[in-house]
């Protein structure tokens, strides 16, 4: 036993001091890598250098937008009369489009990526530790960020369509709890439905049914109408989630223009909940909005919000587990709580039956939650692992497992060990704080589940932009920034293109993509580091 805790100590302070290194790599990079230098460390100056930040990030995006505008563009769907622009008039006219465009799409998407990213990241350490900016500022700074999004195409993702089709089935009272978009038959909300989806029942809740029935009956049951109708939700989601996160950090005595950058203003979120267009943006902006009410002691009104996250996407429901329980406060007695979990149980089982007779269709969306269960991704260790053990003994010459029942083993370990590790989570929440609690149980669920979406990363680190503490930080930041890159498209294209192209191509993609590294951003990002870590050139 000994042994085994001087083992255990050893690994906890190897893996330390690997985190330590890590991070101080990232800060030397970005100080050796944005030419600052040049100026002298100064005081902090206030808040007038935010038309920077808001400008490189607005370029940002509009590199993206440029990136994605192409016709045969890797990142959205190329499919005749899906948007407004970059989609081809009719399937076969994708190959027709040159070599060069293919080439730029993929460079400009990943040269606006990585400047995003380190505006992004210089931006959140200056409201680290340069507290009390403007939120009017940070709102108008997310407005012009933002746009590029909401008149780009649906990116990384084809789920909006099949959100569409749903909404479609639900206007003429098909099931989409029995029946998957393909059911349909031929019409051109299906033309777009990713095939993986289209004899897929839908697993989400009443609520999302209901919104997306009700866009399409607005539209007149026109498809791109439908899809842009969910783009605009999702856009109105986000901004529910900037001023959830403001309530939030004020009830937890934080700074919400730090929160605000972190969560609103966050990569993820802009790219994957408005750019993807993914219902996880309305689930995410409720369950935020409940937790604050929860933190301002509005516990009935914070049950009420969390349970209609939970009539979006099931996973909310952690939320109305966390504000039950932690209700009377850390001195009560589990017979004390018993209480407020049957008030928490009567306000969620009104709000579901409510959406649900709205909606129209029961709770058979219930059974369908590990649909998405048939995606095989190496992102999530689960399903990794399971990959792993099955080539491994195929290798070995071991045929007669297959990997069907391996995966359900290492999926069943991995929710096993979600459950368990959100229990004590539940249980020492008001020890630790239980929102940041909640963050961490959000993100277990999702990098222990069968599929890890970047999208689904959001659901937590929104709830965690307010309440980390210590290293949290740095993983919020971490996650944040490589979220966006897990399975995005165009990487081996890329790779692909500079070695088959020919030299002057080849120049202007190493250009594009090395001058976002070395772009100097300004004097307003020295700000971020302490005066004794800058290092002024001579």
């Amino acid at each position: 036993m000994n042994r085994l805790k001087s083992w255990a100590g050893a690994v906890r302070h190897n893996y330390e001091r690997i985190v330590s290194r890590f991070e101080s790599g990232v800060q030397l990079l970005e100080r050796r890598y944005t030419p600052l230098g040049r100026f002298s460390p100064g005081p902090f100056e206030g808040w007038s250098f935010l038309w920077q930040p808001a400008v490189l990030g607005f370029v940002a995006m509009g590199l993206i937008l440029a990136g994605c505008s192409y016709t045969n563009s890797p990142f959205k769907l190329n499919y005749p009369h899906t948007w407004f622009f970059g989609e081809p008039v009719t399937a076969q006219s994708v190959a027709t489009t040159s070599e060069t465009k293919f080439l730029l799409s993929i460079v400009f998407v990943y040269g606006g990526l990585l400047l995003l990213m380190r505006v992004w990241l210089r931006l959140a350490e200056v409201m680290k530790l340069h507290p009390g900016a403007s939120l009017k500022s940070l709102w108008w700074m997310l407005l012009i960020w933002a746009t590029p999004m909401i008149v780009a195409p649906p990116l990384f993702s084809r789920d909006v369509f099949s959100y569409a089709a749903q909404g479609e089935m639900t206007s003429y009272h098909l099931s989409p709890y029995i029946l998957g978009p393909f059911s349909l038959g031929s019409t051109p909300y299906v033309n777009a439905v990713d095939p993986l989806w289209g004899n897929t029942p839908a697993p989400y809740g009443p609520f999302f049914l209901f919104l997306d029935g009700s866009i399409d009956k607005i539209t007149h049951h026109h498809e791109l109408a439908t899809v842009v109708g969910l783009r605009l939700l999702e856009v109105i989601a986000v901004a529910m989630i900037g001023y959830g996160i403001v309530l939030l950090a004020r009830g937890m005595n934080r700074d919400p223009g730090e929160a605000f950058v972190l969560s609103a203003m966050n990569p993820l979120v802009l790219l994957t909940l408005i750019g993807g267009a993914h219902n996880d943006a309305i689930m995410t902006g409720f369950l935020v909005v409940g937790i604050a009410l929860a933190v301002q002691r509005h516990p009935v009104w914070a049950l009420f919000f969390c349970s209609c996250a939970a009539a979006i996407k099931a996973p909310a429901a952690l939320g109305l587990a966390f504000v039950a329980w932690t209700w009377l406060g850390p001195k009560a007695s589990v017979r004390q709580r018993i209480k407020p979990i049957l008030i928490a149980c009567a306000v969620t089982g009104t709000t579901l039956a409510f959406w649900t007779g709205l909606a129209g269709f029961g709770f058979g969306w219930v059974q369908n939650l590990l649909s998405n269960g048939t995606v095989r991704s190496w992102a999530a260790p689960a399903t990794g692992m399971g990959m792993a053990i099955t080539n491994t003994l195929h290798a070995i010459g071991l045929h007669s497992l297959g990997l069907a029942p391996v995966l359900s083993i290492t999926r069943f370990i991995g929710l096993l060990a979600a459950v368990g590790f959100t229990v004590w989570l539940l249980l020492n929440g008001e020890r630790r704080g239980w929102v940041r609690s909640l963050a961490v149980a959000l993100l277990l669920f999702v990098e222990l589940g069968p599929v890890v979406q970047p999208w689904y990363l959001a659901w937590g680190l929104v709830l965690l932009a307010a309440s980390y503490q210590g290293r949290e930080h740095f993983w919020l930041l971490a996650l944040s920034i490589t979220g966006p890159f897990i399975g995005i498209p165009g990487g081996r294209q890329l790779l692909a293109g500079l070695v088959h192209s020919n030299p002057l191509l080849i120049a202007l993609a190493v250009a594009v993509l090395g001058g976002v590294l070395v772009l100097p951003m300004g004097r307003w990002t020295q700000w971020s580091w302490p005066e004794h870590e800058l290092e002024v050139s001579a």
